[in-house]
């Protein structure tokens, strides 16, 4: 709840000063109840803990003294409390929950996919397939076995220096090749390589899961078991307030053990929620701070929506409307509190004030560890492909222009001419030659028909 200042036209004066969550209860309870009221701020600015010599400060204090005569405020029901006031029915359900600074989500580079394996890896292995190329083709060379006879009566070896490299790209990229080595030593350089590209294709896919898990989990703390398993980030919550006093008094060994943290570190206590929420925003992700879940999700929607919600509470509670020990309105309150309930009006209202009125974009408060892998993570593969496909566009037309000007030497016709055929011949699948010495023989075929169709007819006639 906050008060307005208005700086010009009538001033608001009373009650009306105030808007919020707990402003709007209080007016939809005192309808119900039929009883006026006015709203002022406790004096201290607690809510409320028991001091050393017994006596209580902030709300619960003034209640007890008599000093208020109901209390709505994000007061949550303790067994201490209980002691000293009366709680109507809880009018807003909650538990502890964990306030983080909201990871900043970088873009992801399009060659994320390189990124399981090091800068010196990857140089190492660009090394090692030019180094195995170059050996396999040495040793081809000096080898009787790789030599054979081609059908014109001359030694070819398969290996030359082209056949080696694509060999051992084929066997880096898992794929077979046409071309094996017959000769004891090319086919030790061949196992060797097929171990090598065997390792580190299975270590590049073990880490690239592990890489993309790691991605989409780091920068947030899930959990308080993880906040259990690490030193380094800090966490804590108000001192003095039922949060702090939930911790203290704890008989289950997950929280004692976060209890026995915070109290080793005194520094991790905050005086106020303010205080609690500036920490983690200036801690750059080295802070959590201990809050009730709905505070946790009304200040994260919040400007500047830098803190946000992780993971489930810790435990189960609730806001009540707080009223002097013995108060006979307690009844009347509670029953207002159900009605509401059954109405749906308390739904309404958090609605209104938790997101309606957010100043932040609406979006999920935590990723699925379990999404997708997104394309803008892998597009440097997409470039390289279309960068290959590019290349060997480029390099075709370069060979066509270049054997289509040596053959249009050695024919003594022009390069034109020499394109024109050599064009038709890609497309059609046959050369203009082939055209012709097939369309000879159907002239041929169909003169000769004609002659001896006539020369029947001739002696048809002269029979005749």
């Amino acid at each position: 709840m906050a008060a307005l200042e208005v700086t010009d036209g009538i001033p608001l004066i009373g009650r009306f000063r105030f808007i919020g969550y707990c402003s709007d209860l209080a007016e939809m309870v005192s309808r119900n109840v039929g009883y006026e009221y006015h709203i002022r701020f406790v004096k201290d600015g607690e809510y409320g803990r028991k001091q050393k010599d017994g006596t209580w400060n902030g709300v619960i204090g003034e209640l007890i003294k008599h000093d208020a005569d109901i209390a709505i405020a994000p007061l949550t029901i303790t067994s201490d409390r209980e002691k000293v006031l009366d709680f109507t029915k809880p009018f807003m359900s909650l538990g502890i929950s964990l306030m983080i600074k909201k990871p900043v989500e970088t873009d992801p580079h399009v060659f994320s996919f390189m990124r399981p394996l090091s800068q010196e890896i990857w140089l190492c292995t660009i090394f090692a397939f030019i180094g195995v190329s170059v050996v396999l083709f040495l040793v081809s060379r000096f080898s009787s076995e790789e030599w054979q006879v081609d059908s014109e009566s001359k030694l070819e070896n398969d290996f030359t220096i082209g056949n080696s490299l694509w060999f051992s790209l084929g066997a880096f990229m898992q794929q077979g090749c046409d071309v094996l080595p017959k000769s004891v030593s090319g086919r030790i350089v061949t196992s060797v390589w097929w171990f090598f590209t065997l390792i580190i294709i299975s270590s590049y896919t073990a880490n690239l899961a592990a890489f993309l898990t790691t991605q989409r989990m780091s920068g947030s703390i899930r959990s308080a078991e993880d906040l259990v398993k690490q030193t380094e980030i800090k966490y804590g919550p108000y001192r003095g307030g039922s949060t702090y006093m939930f911790f203290n008094q704890t008989t289950v060994s997950l929280y004692q053990r976060m209890w026995s943290f915070m109290t080793s570190q005194p520094d991790v206590f905050v005086k106020d929620n303010d205080e609690g929420i500036k920490r983690v925003r200036e801690s750059n992700g080295q802070y959590v701070y201990l809050i009730e879940s709905t505070l946790n999700e009304y200040y994260s929607s919040r400007l500047p929506c830098d803190t946000m919600k992780a993971g489930n509470n810790l435990d189960s509670k609730g806001y009540g409307i707080a009223t002097p020990m013995g108060s006979d309105i307690r009844d009347k309150l509670t029953l207002s509190i159900l009605q509401l309930r059954e109405d749906g009006i308390l739904d309404e209202l958090k609605k209104k004030w938790w997101i309606e009125k957010s100043q932040c974009p609406l979006e999920t408060t935590s990723k699925d560890p379990d999404a997708s892998l997104t394309l803008s993570k892998v597009a440097g593969i997409f470039y390289i492909l279309v960068a290959g496909l590019s290349l060997s566009v480029i390099s075709v037309v370069l060979e066509f222009l270049y054997k289509t000007k040596v053959d249009s030497n050695k024919q003594n016709i022009s390069f034109g001419s020499e394109a024109r055929s050599k064009f038709r011949l890609s497309i059609s699948g046959h050369s203009e030659d082939d055209t012709n010495e097939q369309r000879t023989p159907l002239r041929a075929s169909t003169n000769m028909s004609s002659h001896e169709e006539t020369t029947v007819y001739s002696k048809t006639q002269t029979v005749v």
